[in-house]
């Protein structure tokens, strides 16, 4: 075959560095709407990007062509360096240095949109470090509490 195809979909989540509730109502929107034009330019195709005062959940394609590692420093510098033009309120604004990065299967696609679309709903009652652990079981994924949270 000489033609390279793939249809790889991530969750993606990451908060703003300590938690910091710096994603207000009023920029949120056009926040996600800058994330989205940052994924495609890199050929990323998102599908659902929505969150929470202090931290985002991305629902996306992931290309090929570059490492997932890369495409989130690149969404992270971009977007950080877009929302400190907001205000001076924003001009301490950045993200975590980590992220956490989970499969998603064709037949996923809905359910995590409707859980990303209902983030705010959810987190009156989950906190994102509940949340963002039981992603982590649910995904047998091995951590120290220690090295998460920065």
């Amino acid at each position: 075959m000489p033609q390279s195809l793939s249809r790889i979909l991530v969750h993606i989540i990451f908060s703003t560095k300590d938690r910091q509730r710096f994603i207000k109502p009023e920029i949120e929107q056009e926040l996600f709407a800058y994330i989205a034009v940052v994924l495609n330019e890199h050929g990323a195709k998102p599908i659902k990007i929505d969150g929470t005062e202090d931290h985002l959940h991305i629902l996306c394609g992931l290309p090929r062509t570059i490492a997932v590692c890369d495409l989130l420093e690149k969404v992270k510098k971009r977007s950080s360096k877009w929302i400190k033009t907001k205000g001076p309120q924003y001009c301490e604004f950045s993200w975590q240095s980590g992220y956490g990065v989970f499969s998603v299967g064709e037949s996923g696609v809905d359910r995590v949109k409707r859980y990303i679309t209902n983030q705010k709903k959810h987190h009156r009652i989950a906190t994102f470090k509940d949340e963002f652990r039981e992603f982590l079981d649910r995904h047998g994924i091995d951590y120290d509490e220690k090295y998460v949270w920065g």
